[in-house]
């Protein structure tokens, strides 16, 4: 019912940019919140960034580096990610909480992820 595509992944200089971008598609009637997650080899996936109208919630360790937005009109979520680090090697996923059209509830939906490397 619901896809998430993202994209903007790659390789790139510790100190270096990135923005990754996540659009969403299918019957979608209300986007509730949207966010991205990454996950490392050997570790747990963990938050990175979320948001939900205007408010957005940062992880501690990516705050004053990272940027989430949106842009309703095309269900669109960006994370720009500035002063990146080694240790921000990880695959990033796009996640959003949704209504869907004729479903008197709320669903979850994950993007198929994307690689970011840090590395010199």
């Amino acid at each position: 019912q619901v896809q998430l595509v993202e994209s903007g992944g790659g390789l790139v200089q510790p100190g270096g940019s990135l923005r990754l971008s996540c659009a969403a598609s299918g019957s979608i009637y209300r986007i509730n919140n949207m966010g991205w997650y990454r996950q490392a080899p050997g570790n747990q996936r963990e938050l990175v960034a979320i948001i939900a109208g205007d408010a957005t919630n940062y992880a501690d360790s990516v705050k004053g580096r990272f940027t989430i937005s949106g842009d309703n009109a095309k269900n669109t979520v960006y994370l720009q990610m500035t002063s990146l680090k080694p240790e921000d090697t990880a695959v990033y996923y796009c996640h959003c909480t949704v209504a869907i059209y004729g479903y008197q509830r709320v669903y979850d939906y994950w993007g198929q992820g994307t690689q970011v490397t840090v590395s010199s």
